[in-house]
Order: structure tokens, then C-alpha cells, then sequence
């Protein structure tokens, strides 16, 4: 047992020292750095924002003159004292950035989260129950050519959809702007309302997975001896189809949510900027832009420490589900 666990601990210590190590070199690897900014005029001539002697000064500012080797032992250093160093675009605390944006982007990773696995597992379940049907068939072919369209695509049709068109909803942001509310209720459905389409286009890319994971997995559990003992023992379909096979069809389910969540937690970075929304993702992509080193670690290494939490949560809720397994 106590092998089990150093083991354990060898074995996430060196993950987070690898996401360490790509979180600090990864953007260091794209052309130019935070104050090489440049633009183009009508005729394509470039145009320096910033003069060569300003952009020494602020390379030598933020440490990044200095040789890559000690830069990185400066980041683990700091990271040790939980200083996520400083932003250069918002001139501020990477933590705070993140603190202020994050919440944002939790609220509608989560909703999607939710969605999409309850609507994923209820459809699956009623296209198992009837899978010698038609409509087994038009659903399962209809849900696979639903999961091609792209993230970003998805959320432009329903923009245009409904913010557009219809006018049913905002077009960008996450508040309505300058809004005087008359209670917390009244915030929650503003906010709500604001993170409708942004979290419909995460659960509707996610949908098709979970679908297809439980329709196949309570096929399978189906086919058991179990299944076929409780139905010997005069029990309803109701009970054999909740109690027995569903529960045992939900494990592979857990560990695919658990799965989704990082998923989603990079696919946002898309799915923000088509609705302007602003958490984390759309602050990623603004941080890439800019060269933002600081900014870029710091919300590359909270979406990695967020997966590896997730895993290890659906390590636990596996064990719940099945006693068998050891956590």
C-alpha cells in the first residue's frame, strides 16, 4: 500500500513538473516576444510601436534578457510562493487576471458539463432500449453528423440564430453593460441569459459522445448474465434498466465527463471569442496575441491543474460506483 502511494506521488509530481516545464516553454517558442510589437500600413510598410531602446528596457524588466535556464528557475520559484508573476498587457497580478475571469468560464464549462452528460446518457438510454427500431437508427446517424460540426461553427450558426435574427439573445458579454438591478435574482437571470448560447454550443459538442458511450456500453451490459438473472427473478424492465444495467453502464460515463471537462476547458478558448465572452479562454487567446508569457502560464497551468483534479475526483466517484475498484 504505502508503494502504491509513493508511486502515486512520483508519478504526479513529474506530471505537474512536465506541465511546468511546457506551460514555460511553450510560449516562448512562438516568433518574437511581448514588446517585438509591430503592424502593417496600407502599402504593407511595417510600422515599430515600440523603439529598440524601450524594448531592451522592458526585456530587461520582466527578466526576459536573461538566459532561459534561470528564467525557468525564477518561474519555479515564484510558483513555490504561489506568485504567478505579473501580466504584461493588464499591468497587474496573473492570479488576479485569472480570479477575475475564471468564474466566467467555470460557469459555463460546468452547465455544459451537466447538460450535456444528463441529455447524452437519457437520449443513449432511449436509443438502446429501442435499437431494433427506426428510430434507434435515425438518431444514432443524426447525432454522428451533428458531432462533425466544429465548436466554433456551432456556436456562429446559433449567433446568428438567434442574437442575430430572432433577436432572442445578446450578441456578446456576460452582463448586460450599466445595468441597475433590482435584487441578486435579477442578476442571476441576467447572467444566465448572457451564458444560454455559449453554454447550449459546449453541451451540443459534447452531446454526441456521451450519447454514443452510453447507448453502446448498456448494449453490451444488456448481454450480461446479470441482466438476464434479474429478468429470471420476475423484476420490471424499469428496475433491471435503472438498477442494473444503467448503474454499471454509468462507469465508463464518469470517467468520459471527467474526460470532457479538459476537453471543454480548451475548446472554450473558441467558443468565447465567437461570444465575446470573457473568461478565461478568450483572456488566453488576447495573452497569445500580446506575448503575454506570464498570463499565458498562468491560465495554462490552472486548466491543467483543473484536468488533473478532475481526474483524480472521477477516480473517487469510480470507486463509489463500483466497490471493486481501489483507489
Amino acid at each position: 500500500m504505502e508503494k502504491d502511494r509513493n508511486s502515486f506521488i512520483f508519478r504526479l509530481l513529474s506530471t505537474l513538473f512536465v506541465i511546468l516545464a511546457i506551460n514555460f516553454f511553450l510560449p516562448r517558442m512562438m516568433p518574437g516576444d511581448p514588446f517585438a510589437t509591430t503592424s502593417a500600413d496600407e502599402v504593407g510598410e511595417e510600422i515599430i510601436v515600440m523603439t529598440e531602446e524601450q524594448r531592451l528596457y522592458y526585456l530587461n524588466y520582466y527578466g526576459l534578457d536573461r538566459p532561459l535556464y534561470e528564467q525557468f528557475l525564477v518561474y519555479i520559484k515564484n510558483l513555490m510562493t504561489g506568485n504567478l508573476g505579473k501580466s504584461i498587457y493588464y499591468k497587474m497580478p496573473v492570479s488576479d487576471v485569472i480570479l477575475l475571469h475564471l468564474p466566467w468560464t467555470v460557469l459555463i464549462v460546468m452547465g455544459a458539463t451537466v447538460i450535456s452528460t444528463v441529455s447524452g446518457v437519457l437520449l443513449g438510454t432511449l436509443s438502446a432500449k429501442n435499437r431494433k427500431n427506426g428510430s434507434d437508427r435515425i438518431m444514432m446517424t443524426g447525432m454522428i453528423a451533428f458531432a462533425e460540426i466544429p465548436s466554433f461553427l456551432l456556436g456562429l450558426i446559433l449567433l446568428l440564430i438567434f442574437s442575430v435574427h430572432l433577436r432572442l439573445f445578446p450578441l456578446a458579454g456576460a452582463i448586460t453593460p450599466f445595468a441597475d438591478y433590482t435584487g441578486l435574482a435579477e442578476q442571476a437571470w441576467d447572467i444566465l441569459y448572457h451564458a444560454f448560447l455559449p453554454v447550449v454550443t459546449l453541451s451540443l459538442s459534447q452531446l454526441t459522445g456521451v450519447y454514443l458511450l452510453t447507448r453502446n456500453t448498456l448494449i453490451t451490459v444488456t448481454t450480461k448474465d446479470y441482466i438476464r438473472t434479474a429478468r429470471a427473478k420476475g423484476l420490471g424492465e424499469k428496475t433491471v434498466w435503472t438498477r442494473h444495467a444503467l448503474r454499471n453502464a454509468l462507469l465508463p460515463v464518469v470517467t468520459r465527463t471527467g474526460f470532457m471537462i479538459g476537453i471543454m476547458m480548451g475548446g472554450v478558448v473558441l467558443v468565447e471569442s465567437v461570444f465575446s465572452y470573457p473568461g478565461i479562454g478568450m483572456t488566453l487567446r488576447s495573452a497569445v496575441i500580446g506575448r503575454d508569457y506570464p498570463l499565458i502560464q498562468g491560465i495554462l497551468l490552472v486548466i491543467a491543474v483543473s484536468i488533473l483534479v478532475c481526474n483524480l475526483m472521477v477516480d473517487k466517484i469510480y470507486g463509489k460506483l463500483d466497490p471493486r475498484v481501489v483507489v
